[in-house]
């Protein structure tokens, strides 16, 4: 049985935010909103578990993973706070796309958060790079 280091989940979870992140551009050439929101919190979710687990750190929930990035990383001054709030703001958009009844999202709301959401993971990646 192959045993893993947490940097090896790290790594293979900071991947996995990166191919997350550009299937976003193949929902949004099929006009696919909802499913674009989706794949973006989905990505950043996946860089943000990819910096808890470098520093030893995991949770069940995905509320979990918020609350410890939020305390570990954010309200320490690690990570900008703004650029948090994105990340906060795509799991209320998932949320709602995936469990509203006829509710859809637009274009270029999408078009919107898909260069925040790729900073987001390129900053979750230099910290996880720099060992902060």
């Amino acid at each position: 049985m192959t045993e893993y280091k947490p940097e090896d989940y790290s790594i293979y979870r900071i991947q996995k935010a990166k191919e997350t992140i550009a299937e976003v551009e193949v929902q949004i050439q099929n006009e696919f909103w909802n499913i674009a929101i989706n794949r973006m919190y989905y990505a950043c979710f996946y860089a943000v578990s990819a910096l808890l687990v470098k520093h030893g750190i995991e949770s069940s929930s995905h509320t979990g993973v918020r609350q410890l990035f939020g305390k570990l990383f954010v309200k320490t001054g690690k990570f900008d706070k703004n650029l948090a709030k994105h990340y906060t703001d795509l799991f209320e958009k998932r949320h709602k796309g995936d469990y509203n009844d006829f509710f859809d999202f637009d274009k270029e709301t999408v078009i919107r958060l898909l260069p925040v959401s790729k900073e987001f993971i390129s900053k979750i990646e230099e910290l996880i790079n720099t060992n902060k």
